[in-house]
């Protein structure tokens, strides 16, 4: 296991091994490079609100390999900011982030309609990479099942937390956190077994509630398959505290 999902490499990043996602050895799994853009909106021009909604837009395979990012605000405002991201090797743009940055406001007193928080991780049964699964970002995550797994088709609610940071030298923020572990919904909640279909997502949207607290992220996920070769896996998400975000990915689906 590499010390982190990436190495600061001149004006860029380097990808280690660890990032490899299930499919294939030398792409990753779009976790990592999520959160890599995600750090790229929060230092994006005024850090004075919260992103309450991230969208990924996945372009094609990300490769292990060097990587650059850039970000810009599209939308100025006081109040309300729409920001964009961009995930790039040397001759292709692999991704692009849009976000909105909302002012933050304290609406505490008037919190309410969240999921009812999940058993802690300590009540799970730890679990790992699956029998046919590349090696790489499922080995560099810690994972703990309340219900389901990689290994049980149908919805799952699992919690899962960093073994290495996001970048070499740096404490990953939460929403870092969050990025890194929402991409896996897809496949803990899958019907399907991964040696025979495909099941790639080509998007992640994340509405933010607010901020996790702590290293562990809690999804609970499930996954609705159609007739046509597509589909949507959906997810509230959790800290040891509660509901923080809900996400959900629209999924490829098909025979290998």
């Amino acid at each position: 296991m590499a010390d982190a999902f990436y190495v600061p490499s001149g004006d860029g990043f380097s990808s280690t091994d660890s990032t490899a996602g299930p499919w294939a050895p030398d792409a990753q799994h779009f976790g990592p490079p999520a959160a890599l853009l995600t750090r790229e909106l929060e230092g994006c021009g005024d850090d004075g609100g919260a992103l309450a909604r991230i969208t990924v837009e996945i372009l094609g395979p990300v490769p292990i390999a060097e990587l650059r990012t850039g970000a810009q605000v599209d939308r100025p405002g006081k109040s309300v900011q729409l920001l964009s991201a961009e995930l790039r090797t040397a001759d292709r743009a692999v991704a692009r982030a849009s976000a909105w940055r909302l002012a933050s406001t304290d609406t505490s007193a008037q919190a309410s309609g969240a999921a009812p928080a999940l058993a802690p991780p300590q009540d799970g049964v730890p679990f790992g990479r699956p029998e046919g699964w590349s090696p790489g970002y499922i080995d560099a995550v810690e994972w703990c099942a309340l219900s389901g797994s990689f290994q049980e088709p149908g919805p799952a609610t699992v919690w899962a937390r960093q073994r290495i940071p996001l970048v070499s030298g740096e404490e990953p923020t939460p929403l870092q956190r969050l990025m890194t572990i929402a991409d896996s919904a897809s496949g803990v909640s899958t019907w399907l077994d991964p040696t025979r279909y495909l099941f790639i997502n080509t998007e992640l949207t994340v509405h933010v509630q607010r901020e996790p607290v702590g290293e562990w992220i809690g999804l609970d996920a499930r996954t609705v398959l159609g007739p046509n070769g597509t589909g949507t896996a959906v997810s509230v998400i959790h800290d040891e505290q509660g509901q923080v975000a809900n996400s959900s990915q629209t999924l490829l689906v098909r025979p290998r």
